[in-house]
């Protein structure tokens, strides 16, 4: 193969880190397929298929601590049967995560060592605000750069107006219209990833994350799901999370279509999506005030005043309903003693 390691993000620092795992003979490696758990490594040896050894199963205390796409791993490698043995996994600079549905306190890991999230909807589905906050939250809470895609621009005729609402939601982040069709746009994603930088393509299914990885990459790469045009739905698209190497050299991982993105962290990131209430906060009466029913409170008097809008303030409070139960529920899981992980229910479309 004409890939090296450096190519996929291997630097010199990663590189003086590994000397304490060569030392056991080992190599380093890149997760570029999970299927459910069998893995596709790329390693200077090429492409080896892996799994996880027993002893990091044994020692893992949850699924979110085996492997996953975009990981660096430290593998035993068997080139001869072109397999390998996952022994370690590499510390992340990132973790893309969103909170398993129905368990309050499980984690599901969605990719590491992520530089930027593209989070992408499309005009024929509608601009879904409240999900885009959602995101942007977890995305700026795992230090990754959010950008914001709004596919299929070449079936809107409201471009500007939908432009103008994504851009309320989005704070800092850019904001993109773009034709995986008919190619419009789509190249400005380039001015946002690096050769040897990671991407995450985010939404859900059938706003064209996969049309959009083909019209990147130039060729048909990524498995494209007909949308049935009764409800703009295009299901089971991707049901494996898969990093893929563009011609221009920036990496992006597919991810399965995600139809509830629920929070997994937060903490500043809730400052950061809603900086106009934290902004009117400063002048409430009380500093602990939690803008519902006190008195003086400066966030109720916008709102009255209409200079606050009413979906804006109540996705606020729902939003933080959620972090303080997450964080409830991670306090009690913390008196928990650690076991073996369960196996893991892998979600796909269908269980979203």
């Amino acid at each position: 193969s004409s890939l090296s390691l450096e190519m996929l993000g291997w630097s010199a620092e990663r590189e003086s880190e590994f000397a304490r795992w060569r030392a056991e003979k080992l190599e380093p490696g890149r997760v570029v397929i999970e299927d459910k758990q069998n893995y596709t490594l790329f390693t200077r040896l090429g492409v080896l298929e892996g799994r996880a050894s027993g002893q990091l199963l044994q020692a893992a205390r949850s699924q979110a601590e085996l492997p996953k796409v975009g990981d660096w791993v430290a593998v035993e490698p068997r080139p001869d049967h072109k397999k390998a043995l996952i022994r370690y996994v590499l510390p992340r600079t990132t973790k893309l995560a969103r909170k398993v549905l129905g368990r309050p306190s499980e984690e599901q890991v969605l990719a590491t060592n992520v530089d930027v999230a593209f989070l992408v909807q499309s005009f024929d589905q509608g601009l879904n605000q409240r999900v885009l906050e959602r995101m942007l939250l977890s995305v700026r809470e795992a230090g990754i750069k959010p950008v914001v895609v709004l596919n299929k621009c070449d079936l809107s005729r409201t471009v500007e107006e939908v432009l103008a609402q994504a851009r309320n939601s989005a704070g800092d982040a850019p904001v993109l219209a773009v034709s995986a069709r008919t190619g419009k746009n789509a190249r400005h994603l380039f001015d946002y990833i690096k050769p040897g930088q990671t991407g995450v393509l985010l939404g859900a299914s059938g706003v064209g994350k996969s049309s959009l990885i083909n019209r990147l990459y130039g060729e048909e790469v990524a498995t494209v799901t007909p949308v049935r045009d009764s409800d703009a739905k295009g299901r089971h698209t991707t049901t494996w999370r898969e990093l893929i190497v563009l011609p221009q050299g920036a990496l992006i991982i597919d991810t399965p279509g995600l139809r509830q993105f629920q929070l997994w962290v937060a903490g500043e990131g809730l400052q950061e999506t809603f900086p106009e209430i934290f902004e009117l906060a400063a002048g409430c009466k009380f500093r602990d005030c939690r803008h519902e029913a006190e008195t003086g409170c400066a966030v109720k008097a916008a709102l009255e005043a209409g200079r606050l809008s009413v979906e804006r303030y109540q996705n606020f409070l729902k939003v933080r309903r959620e972090i303080e139960a997450l964080e409830q529920a991670r306090l009690k899981r913390q008196w928990k003693p650690a076991g073996r992980p369960k196996r893991e229910r892998i979600l796909e479309d269908s269980d979203e």
